[in-house]
């Protein structure tokens, strides 16, 4: 195995969801469509060095994310300037956690919500990519 290539979330309103990760996270659409067999829609979003794919379902049921279930915990997005990013997550009316500092790493991170409640996490690190050696 040699990366993760995507991750895939399915949400209880479509366009919602869509204008959240899209409008709010900025995540570009790379492709869309309507399954008409299943009733539900898909779309590809671009996270930098893996996808999302978003997918609506009718009525599916709610997950469990409090108490901390088994399973996948949440999704974490680098960030160059955390600060920045809470700031504007927050003027977009999206409400963070305090912002903590991993014990082990000294890197700092916050968690938030996606619209229904699926845990998302902001993890402070360096963007910049080391050079290539010539």
């Amino acid at each position: 195995m040699r990366c993760i290539h995507h991750v895939a979330i399915i949400c209880s309103d479509y366009a919602r969801s869509k204008q959240f990760y899209t409008e709010i996270l900025g995540f570009g659409l790379l492709h869309e469509a309507y399954r008409d067999d299943r009733d539900s829609w898909k779309c590809d979003l671009d996270a930098g060095n893996a996808r999302i794919e978003l997918f609506s379902f009718p009525s599916p049921p709610p997950r469990v994310s409090r108490p901390e279930a088994c399973g996948l915990r949440h999704l974490a997005f680098a960030v160059g300037d955390l600060a920045a990013e809470v700031a504007r997550l927050e003027r977009l009316g999206v409400r963070t956690e305090p912002v903590r500092q991993d014990p082990y790493t000294g890197k700092k991170f916050t968690f938030f919500a996606d619209p229904d409640g699926l845990p998302l996490e902001l993890y402070e690190e360096s963007l910049s990519r080391p050079e290539q050696a010539g």
